[in-house]
Formats: structure tokens, sequence, C-alpha cells
């Protein structure tokens, strides 16, 4: 599958994800392949409607399997969350009570802090049609709410999931500026290359006629030389158009490259008709 990498380290570790009663196993799949994405592994249901284990969260999760595998079932939220030192809820909506409310930048820095000192977290999400009652919220020690539209603050379980998942990879990045993979590097091109590239284009242009009327011709170059040295060129992207301008000066619309070209009367090839 694209992005995936067996021979690579596979980050596993991190709060644990708990889902409260969640209703479709596609769904519990897709929360998988998101806390696969960002090294997240411990995945734990309450009350699953459909049941468990199930195919279609396998299908969903796209080879999460190693999430899938190792999630773990609680009849009732106090006991999925019995072994847990701190527990984060996520609500869209305005609670009133005496929990702190954290962005998810705060929430996955303390989560990173808490891992860091041994301690075991976990991060609550409710129902796809309600999320989390009060009482469940009130099992948390503290709430989480993401910066989102308040005219349209619903998120489904997966998006949630994977917004808390990024916040929590970033939280331990040493340079947040930092890529998984860099351009290949290329040698910029010298004076000389891009110089020969103009002559090569001028030549080719004006054997065919480009420049017209004649008197046009220095500032119709100035024009042309103005547009290609705009940025700096690699030494690579000079020989690709030198490439291309070649081959347009080999081969023609009726002689292409790899063609026997035009056939005479006689069986001969015919001459060039470029």
């Amino acid at each position: 599958m694209a992005g995936t990498n067996s021979e690579r380290e596979l980050l596993a570790e991190g709060p644990a994800i708990i889902l409260v009663e969640p209703q479709l196993g596609e769904n519990i799949g897709m929360v998988a392949r998101a806390m696969a994405n960002f090294g997240l592994s411990e995945l734990r249901l309450v009350k699953p409607r459909d049941g468990w284990p199930s195919e279609k969260a396998r299908s969903a999760a796209s080879k999460a399997d190693h999430v899938i595998d190792a999630t773990r079932v609680f009849e009732t939220l106090e006991e999925a969350i019995a072994d847990l030192n701190f527990v984060y809820a996520t609500t869209a909506r305005e609670r009133y009570g005496f929990k702190p409310v954290r962005s998810p930048v705060v929430a996955a820095e303390t989560l990173r802090q808490k891992f860091v000192a041994g301690e075991r977290t976990g991060i609550l999400f409710g129902r796809e049609r309600f999320g989390l009652s009060n009482e469940e919220v009130a099992l948390a020690d503290e709430i989480v709410t993401f910066p989102v539209n308040p005219a349209f603050a619903s998120l489904n379980i997966a998006q949630a999931v994977l917004l808390m998942s990024y916040e929590w990879m970033k939280s331990g990045m040493e340079d947040l500026t930092v890529t998984a993979f860099q351009p290949v590097e290329q040698r910029p091109a010298t004076k000389e290359e891009v110089q020969g590239l103009f002559e090569h284009i001028e030549e080719a242009l004006d054997a065919r006629g480009y420049f017209r009327p004649p008197a046009k011709k220095p500032k119709m170059v100035d024009n042309l030389r103005a547009v290609l040295s705009r940025r700096a060129f690699t030494a690579q992207e000079i020989s690709v158009f030198r490439g291309v301008i070649s081959s347009l000066d080999r081969f023609s619309r009726l002689k292409p490259r790899g063609s026997a070209g035009p056939v005479n009367q006689a069986g001969e090839d015919g001459g060039d008709d470029a």
C-alpha cells in the first residue's frame, strides 16, 4: 500500500484511545488507521454496538493490523480507564463544570510529559451521534476541544482521533519544520550551461522562422532570455530542456522518433521533412 514500509521502524506508543459505544466497524477501522499513521497503537472499545472482532473494522484499517489485533473491549468506561493515571475527554460542546479545558496542542504536550514520566494516559471519544455524556466527561481529568467552525463543530470519530494523533506526533518532534524526505540534490547550472541553453533555443527558433519580423528579433530574444532566466536552473533541468529542443530539431510530426519515416514510390526512405 502507498506510504507503508515494513522495513522501517513502527512507532507504537503513547496514550490509549478509548471509543465509547462506537457503532460502525468501519469507523473503528478508520480510527485504527489514523492512530497507526501517527504512532499510536492502544485502542480500547467500550460496548461496541456491532460486537468485536469486526472484519469491517479490519478492512477499513488499511493494514493497521497491529492496532486491530491488540484492541481491547470493556463493558463499562470505568473499567476501560481503571489502570490509567490521567485521562482527557474530547468534546465540541461547552460543558458546565470544573474541568480545565485545553487545546489539542496543550493536551498533546501534557500527554507527552506524562508519557515521558512513565504515567499511563488515555483520550476519550464519544459516540458518532452525540459524543460523551456529562457523566462520562466527569470521569476524565481534563477536557480537550478542537478549534472548529462554531456553526459546524461536529467531527466524526476518525477525524477527531486523527487530529489528536497528529498533535501527539508533533509533540515528540524536536523540529516541527523537519520533513520525512527531501528532494534529490541537484547541482546548480553554471552560467555557461544557461548560455548554451539560450543559444540552443534561439538557433532552433530562428531556423523555423520564429523571429518575425526580423527587425523585432533583438527584442524577442531579450524577452525570451528574460523568461528563461527568471529562476536558477539546475544542471539536470538544463539537460531536460536541451533534450526537448534536440528532439524537435531532429524529428518532425510526419517523421517522429522511432518511425520508419515516409517511404517514396521506389520503396526507399523519403528525405527529411523537418
